[in-house]
């Protein structure tokens, strides 16, 4: 079985300049989006108030996903990170499909978060079609990740930290109404108040845990970002133990709270779950307040999004599976023309909601958790195969969590389980719909493509600055 070359560990012609700070920003930011702020309202209407379970075991499998990437980035911290992981040992096939697979989650969540991003602009601008905010947004964002990589930094962090922050005063304010304000109208009573806690039974927890894996996406950005980091092995480690926690943190806290104040009828007939809480809280200004922190919020998403697509498309031009074109990297360090190719997902978002706009987030969604999920299994079986490997060869990765291979068994389980099961899940039928036929037409590209491209860079893939192969 051959394997391709990685480029150099430098992320061929792009520029080590992330500091591990913007690395976490930029993680946190790829899973603060539109996940939490809308799609939770999904989640709550399949699951009722076991929602808060569903993220759990969504957060359990993000976990066992981070912990394998951040021993695999260690060890590799290189341009491509893990469809050149999954390449280097499960084979080139493995490689071109995880790519292909992430690179599409990735598109379609782009336009996900655009999108929506039209409709929160309609509470201050309800004359304005929502199509111009789509279209002056994209160009806006498009324009910041053809900037050089300390931009896109720049922009990341402070998109994430205003999020962080409004997070952080909801926790504080839903918090102290919860427990200290005496309103009896606030607590757990509301998990029951009108539905039992399990309203949607079993399957509704299970299959809000897709919910759940939709909204983490955006945590494994941190593996594709060690190529421009300054220090990729001290800013992984860092990164990984700080976003995992925030995460677990903003998503668990933050739902438990919102359940506590707003009883589940109103939250499913509004808007943003915020939003509702912050209305049935009755705060002047809370509505455009929280609409500002929304917008943020997707903008912020569809920044670390787009970022992370550019970069698994030059990843593809570099090992000959993509134009090209998409590997030119331009004299500020970024792949201008790989970030315009990977604006396509603006394009479906826009025909899904002007076709079905009531339910064209949860389409949206639905299409893109194929990928997101079918990526996350390719890195946990990449993680199986990279601890064999060293194994065999009687050496020690530099970096090593405890509970292999019980974690990354047991996760690969339950996402091949999520994808089976969601074919018979309501929401998210669409899901291997898309995602079959998909596969199939990336297998038959590969038979036809990838393979002249396998004998062209056969050779050996070369690691990180550790030197291990």
């Amino acid at each position: 079985m051959s394997e391709s070359t990685v480029p150099d560990a430098t992320g061929g012609g792009l520029k080590r300049t992330l500091g591990s700070g913007q690395m976490s920003m930029i993680a946190l930011g790829g899973a603060i989006g539109t996940g939490l702020f809308m799609g939770s309202k999904l989640g709550i209407e399949m699951a009722g108030s076991s929602v808060i379970l569903s993220y759990v075991l969504g957060g359990l499998i993000a976990l066992l996903v981070m912990g394998a990437l951040a021993e695999m980035t260690v060890q590799h911290p290189v341009s491509g990170s893990f469809g050149l992981f999954a390449q280097k040992y499960l084979g080139n096939y493995a490689g071109f499909m995880t790519r292909y697979l992430y690179w599409s989650a990735l598109v379609l969540a782009v336009g996900t978060e655009v999108s929506v991003v039209g409709q929160y602009m309609q509470l201050w601008f309800p004359q304005v079609q929502p199509l111009l905010w789509v279209v002056l947004f994209s160009v806006a964002l498009l324009g910041v990740n053809m900037s050089n990589v300390r931009a896109f930094g720049s922009t990341e962090y402070w998109f994430s930290a205003i999020k962080v922050f409004a997070v952080l005063a909801f926790i504080i304010v839903a918090g102290w109404l919860v427990l200290s304000s005496g309103n009896p109208d606030y607590g757990v009573a509301n998990y029951t108040a009108q539905a039992p806690f399990f309203a949607g039974g079993p399957l509704g927890v299970w299959g809000a845990v897709i919910v759940a894996i939709f909204s983490y996406m955006g945590v494994e950005v941190i593996a594709i970002a060690a190529a421009e980091a300054r220090q990729p092995r001290a800013a992984v480690r860092r990164a990984f133990k700080v976003t995992f926690l925030r995460l677990l943190l903003f998503y668990i806290a933050t739902l438990g709270l919102i359940l506590c104040i707003a009883p589940r009828d109103e939250l499913l007939n509004g808007g943003s779950p915020f939003v509702t809480v912050m209305q049935v809280v009755g705060i002047p200004y809370a509505d455009s307040v929280l609409n500002f922190v929304l917008i943020v919020a997707a903008l912020s998403a569809m920044n670390a999004q787009l970022y992370a697509a550019s970069r698994t498309l030059k990843s593809l031009s570099e090992v000959g599976y993509a134009p090209a074109l998409s590997g030119r990297v331009a004299a500020n360090g970024a792949p201008v023309h790989a970030v315009w190719m990977s604006a396509g997902g603006i394009a479906v978002a826009a025909v899904v909601y002007a076709l079905v706009p009531e339910g064209g987030m949860g389409i949206m969604i639905s299409l893109a958790t194929f990928g997101a999920m079918a990526t996350w299994l390719m890195i946990l079986l990449s993680h199986v195969a990279f601890r064999r490997r060293h194994r065999q060869q009687g050496t020690t990765p530099d970096f090593r969590l405890p509970g292999f291979p019980a974690g990354s068994l047991l996760g690969a389980l339950l996402l091949a389980g999520l994808l089976v099961t969601s074919l018979f899940t309501e929401q998210f039928r669409l899901t291997l719909v898309f995602g079959v036929p998909f596969v199939v037409v990336i297998s038959i590209i590969y038979r036809f493509l990838g393979r002249r491209a396998d004998k062209l860079h056969s050779g050996t893939v070369a690691s990180g600055p550790s030197g291990t192969s």
